[in-house]
């Protein structure tokens, strides 16, 4: 792994930094580099241009003269594309120019673009140590470094007076860590990092901290079959004043609970009524107060299920 040299603003040697092999020391790969900074200025374009077809321009509804007869071209509408003041055949229209390109792509383009400049000398990790705002001191330390040119300068996002020292520097481009591109460093002179935005390839996690492993579950050997997961069971619902089923068919009532429920129709039935034989009970009511207040609804209507009670 290379190292680099970490300098104050004066351009004197503080400390040393790693700079990653994988991010800065590979071959650079011309082909996707092209490729993903053609996708990266093609999806900055506004693509609003627009021009007018011949059904979008004002007038041309009557045929400017006959047919035959007159010894000119048959015309239409004084409006075609050929017509000066017509409407343009095949002109642009809004559209998105914006490419879809592979993220291993851009990661791809972006240690390639890195690397280049790296192997160029043209990468700096410099600590300005500015305490507040100044930007005649950030122009002074760009010449002490000897920076010429366009300078990338990658800041932490909460280095508000370095951010604020460079930004009215007119050959200065500013960006975070996570803004990095390849089309911003190929453009630039120079990159500078601080120590605390020199890029690495560790992984980046995604949910926070890492969850702890458990060292006490035994591992299976290599000539077991795959155990799957059990579907953990959905809890049973319980309802005030209900009574779980005695049997699984449903059919055998418990004692003093003699209304069925059927928790898929959200429906309840009466002993008497037309479907009660034929319904299959998933939960039992005492009373048809008790199906109500849990949220049943009579199954055919409340007359229907009070007839069938009544009689």
């Amino acid at each position: 792994m290379a190292t680099i040299d970490v300098l104050d603003a004066k351009g004197k040697k503080t400390a040393t930094a790693d700079l990653d092999d994988a991010l800065f020391g590979i071959e650079p790969h011309q082909a996707v580099l092209h490729q993903v900074v053609t996708a990266q200025l093609a999806a900055h374009r506004s693509g609003t241009q627009s021009t007018k077809t011949r059904a979008e321009v004002r007038g041309g509804g009557a045929k400017p003269w006959k047919q035959k007869g007159t010894g000119r071209a048959r015309q239409g509408s004084i409006r075609s594309p050929q017509w000066n003041g017509g409407g343009v055949a095949l002109g642009p229209k809004p559209r998105s120019y914006a490419q879809r390109t592979p993220k291993k792509m851009v990661r791809l383009a972006l240690r390639s673009a890195l690397s280049d400049r790296a192997s160029d000398g043209r990468v700096k990790v410099v600590d300005f140590g500015l305490d507040a705002p100044k930007t005649s001191k950030a122009r002074a330390a760009l010449g002490d470094l000897g920076l010429d040119g366009k300078v990338l300068l990658v800041l932490d996002a909460g280095d508000e007076a370095t951010w604020k020292s460079f930004r009215n520097l007119t050959d200065v481009h500013i960006c975070v860590a996570t803004e990095l591109n390849a089309y911003d460093v190929l453009v630039a002179d120079w990159v500078v990092f601080t120590p605390g935005t020199v890029p690495t390839d560790a992984p980046l996690s995604r949910g926070g901290a890492a969850k702890a492993v458990d060292t006490d579950v035994p591992t299976p050997d290599a000539g077991d079959p795959p155990v799957k997961a059990a579907a953990a069971e959905p809890a049973p619902v319980a309802y005030p004043g209900s009574h779980d089923l005695v049997d699984e068919d449903g059919t055998e009532a418990p004692e003093g609970f003699e209304i069925k429920g059927n928790e898929d129709s959200m429906k309840f039935h009466v002993p008497g009524s037309q479907w009660y034989e034929q319904t299959k009970a998933e939960v039992w009511f005492a009373s048809a107060a008790d199906a109500e207040a849990a949220g049943f609804e009579p199954a055919g209507g409340a007359e229907a299920q009070a007839e069938e009670d009544d009689a």
